[in-house]
């Protein structure tokens, strides 16, 4: 049976004969075989500094452009979960979360926003302590309406979930847990219009966890998309959930 040989052992070979090509031929100009391996020397001396320039900035280099890489393909995945899942979740959702009115207030956005101005209001959001309280007969059918909706995009929820691109992610990976949780918890009431008291308190405490991790995965996704995106972030704008004026048509 005929081997193969590799292509980086010819490549290797190639350069090798090369090289003594050029040694040799140095050889039969100049007669000078005491010289030629003093340069031999010195070039050999330089091998652990080309190892060196090689292994630290170029691989750190290659490896910035592969993390480069791996964000942007995360940031798709982060888009396609608010196309499909996250923004019509906080839409919904934040008409029963008590720092709604606070939180529209602030997040008007438009072009003119800076990384300053995200930076602000993830700060306020930090410092506020989401709440919902279920058991009325509106939270009920939100809670319906979340049951219904989060298990028809379950396969898409564990799609994301094996991404392998989450890894560079943990809080978006966080969130995603977060949210397939309450899906679960849902999912596992028959019913949700005659649950005890401490049953609705314990699933607000879930849909608490989910929606605080959604806004703040949304807010720098928004920012993302502002830097980077102008025409995407138009769009986002415009499908803002935290603002009932927002419309998708363009209006002068």
């Amino acid at each position: 049976m005929k081997t193969k040989i590799n292509w980086r052992v010819k490549l290797a070979l190639l350069l090798v004969l090369v090289s003594a090509s050029i040694y040799f031929i140095l050889y039969l100009i100049f007669h000078k075989p005491e010289t030629e391996l003093f340069y031999i020397g010195i070039d050999l001396a330089f091998v652990p500094l080309e190892i060196l320039i090689v292994v630290i900035v170029v691989e750190a280099a290659i490896s910035r452009r592969e993390l480069s890489e791996r964000l942007e393909k995360l940031n798709m995945v982060i888009g396609a979960f608010f196309s499909e899942t996250g923004t019509e979740f906080l839409r919904e959702a934040s008409r029963f979360e008590s720092n709604t009115p606070f939180i529209a207030s602030r997040l008007i956005m438009d072009a003119s926003w800076s990384r300053e101005d995200f930076k602000k209001i993830i700060d306020e959001l930090n410092d506020l302590e989401f709440s919902f309280e279920l058991g009325s007969g509106e939270s009920i059918e939100l809670l319906e309406y979340l049951r219904e909706f989060l298990i028809l995009r379950r396969n898409f929820l564990l799609g994301l979930l094996e991404n392998p691109n989450l890894l560079e992610h943990e809080s978006f990976t966080d969130m995603l847990w977060a949210v397939f949780h309450l899906m679960e918890e849902l999912e596992a009431r028959k019913d949700v219009r005659s649950l005890p008291p401490s049953d609705y308190e314990h699933l607000a405490g879930d849909l608490t966890r989910a929606y605080s991790a959604v806004i703040r995965e949304w807010l720098g996704y928004m920012e993302h998309l502002s830097e980077n995106y102008p025409y995407l972030f138009s769009l986002a704008v415009r499908k803002n959930p935290f603002n009932p004026e927002a419309r998708v048509e363009v209006i002068d």
